[in-house]
């Protein structure tokens, strides 16, 4: 099994939210969701959290992609502009470093027209054991 496969099928809070990855390789990963009215916050825009949860995806995906399993440990989140109820979010994390233990990724969320929404960075922990579900690697 992928790690796309895998992630889209056992990751229950991204799905519960409406993301999904939809590319991953080496270098990069995508994942994707519509901003529906259950997304909104008080203000009537996407709320942080599922902005996060969006990239949280993304960062995960790439960062276990090799099959061991990796947990972040630091994130940060930049909100540049809001987003908006049927807005369609693209999380694109790319590999800033891919240290045996300790990984770092970007990642732009941007919508369907490009616009930058949020920039994350992310740090994670590789242990040396397997992904659950995905032992074979």
């Amino acid at each position: 099994m992928t790690i796309q496969e895998l992630l889209n099928k056992t990751d229950r809070f991204a799905a519960n939210n409406g993301c999904q990855i939809i590319e991953v390789d080496e270098h990069h990963a995508v994942a994707v969701m519509t901003v529906t009215n259950s997304h909104l916050n008080g203000g009537n825009v996407c709320q942080g959290g599922a902005l996060f949860t969006l990239a949280d995806l993304a960062i995960a995906a790439l960062m276990n992609q090799g099959g061991k399993l990796t947990f972040g440990i630091s994130n940060q989140i930049m909100f540049v502009s809001s987003a908006h109820e049927g807005d369609v979010l693209r999380a694109e994390a790319v590999s800033i470093s891919d240290h045996h233990k300790i990984p770092s990724v970007e990642v732009r969320v941007t919508n369907q027209e490009n616009q930058l929404i949020c920039h994350v960075t992310g740090m994670g922990y590789r242990k040396s054991v397997a992904i659950p579900g995905n032992e074979q690697k």
